[in-house]
């Protein structure tokens, strides 16, 4: 079932940029531009699907990593009938963003249609909650995994594993049923859920400890079987040491965090909305963050900060073991992530493109053909330049 999500996530992927470049397509051909031809993938061209009455010859191409769409007389200053040349300034402006209209429409249609039926609340920096229409918000489940597990730790040496569901932090004979054990089973597993939050975990762990309990079971779901592991926790004083370092210690070694879906349903495409807008919010500021710390010469921390193809692959990858709604929600994330990209003034992008028109037309001098070719050609190998870097970034941070 997960290889088949992270299938989808990945056609779901690759549908982004195809909804992106329609966007373009239907606006040029609603403003008198002649489109030659609309690419899946990018080339070299592997088959030509078919050609439309009007010309437009549909393609699919070796690279599956996006898609194109090539209008006649692509140049700014291109005069002839049918090139997007000819079209006015402000067919021209809209030919451009409308690429980042149609993925601003597809975030936003998915975040309301996931709020409707159950949209799982992501961790935000700075514990921002995510939006949400309060007196219009029911909690549909609440689960607790096991994220980073610490290397030689004690859950690691006890056998815990990242993506673990935990259950609970128990005693010894309240897994045995003795005692403590109001649901125990026959199988001698408690399935008493005393964790129900990730901030649990530690509390159960000194409360554990406290009682003279120093093997307590940290009871887990993995692959759909309960499984009672049994821990060995640092005492207090090795946690209150550990935390007065630069690489502070918890008891068990476990960085747990929460997975909470919620659902709305008249407010859905308000919550859409307000989604739209605060991780647009939070992409900025990334961005901003990442530029600032290239500036002050911190490459590494840069990194952090942005993804490529491997790191989009390893996030579906991973979010696949969650459901289809943690899927739908990370397609969700990419196609506002598209938009938001191509709003930036970089050559090769569309933001770029239109902040080139924009400018030669204030300095009141042409863009010759020539010009905006090196321009944009800059630009793209700028870019690729950047997408193997962030791609060797991801290969050593994920791999």
């Amino acid at each position: 079932m997960e290889i088949l999500l992270l299938i989808l996530g990945l056609l779901l992927f690759v549908g982004l940029v195809v909804v992106h470049e329609f966007g373009h397509f239907i606006v040029a051909r609603r403003n008198g531009v002649d489109v030659e031809e609309f690419g899946v993938g990018f080339p070299p061209k592997a088959k030509t699907l078919f050609t439309d009455k009007k010309g437009t010859e549909y393609t699919l191409n070796w690279l599956p990593l996006g898609g194109f769409v090539r209008l006649k007389g692509e140049h700014d200053q291109d005069s002839q009938k049918g090139t997007f040349g000819a079209a006015t300034f402000w067919a021209k402006t809209k030919i451009i963003l409308a690429g980042v209209v149609m993925n601003l429409v597809t975030a936003w249609i998915i975040f309301s249609f996931l709020a409707l039926v159950g949209i799982p609340r992501l961790p935000l920096p700075g514990g921002e909650a995510q939006f949400t229409v309060a007196s219009d918000t029911k909690i549909l489940r609440n689960d607790i995994f096991v994220g980073y597990v610490e290397p030689s730790g004690p859950a690691d040496q006890a056998g815990v594993k990242a993506g673990d569901k935990i259950l609970g932090l128990l005693a010894q004979q309240d897994v045995l049923g003795d005692t403590g054990c109001d649901n125990g089973s026959e199988d001698g597993t408690c399935r008493q859920k005393t964790i129900v939050a990730a901030t649990d975990l530690r509390k159960e762990t000194e409360r554990l400890l406290a009682s003279g309990e120093t093997n307590p079971i940290l009871q887990v779901e993995r692959g759909g079987q309960v499984l009672n592991i049994a821990t060995t926790p640092r005492t207090l004083q090795e946690v209150t040491d550990s935390e007065q370092t630069d690489t502070p210690k918890g008891y068990l070694g476990v960085q747990p965090y929460d997975y909470t879906v919620q659902r709305s349903t008249w407010s859905a495409p308000i919550v859409g909305a307000g989604l739209i807008a605060q991780f647009s919010k939070l992409t900025y500021q990334a961005l901003g963050g990442a530029v600032g710390s290239l500036f002050r010469g911190n490459a590494s921390e840069a990194g952090q900060n942005v993804s490529g193809p491997i790191g989009i692959f390893v996030v579906l990858r991973d979010g696949a073991s969650f459901g289809l709604p943690y899927i739908l929600l990370i397609i969700a994330l990419l196609s506002l992530t598209l938009a938001i990209m191509n709003t930036l003034p970089i050559p090769a992008l569309d933001g770029g493109k239109l902040a080139v028109m924009v400018l030669f037309r204030l300095i009141k001098k042409p863009l010759t053909p020539q010009l905006e070719e090196r321009i944009h050609g800059t630009g793209f190998i700028s870019l690729m330049v950047l997408f193997l870097v962030i791609t060797v970034v991801d290969i050593k941070r994920f791999f």
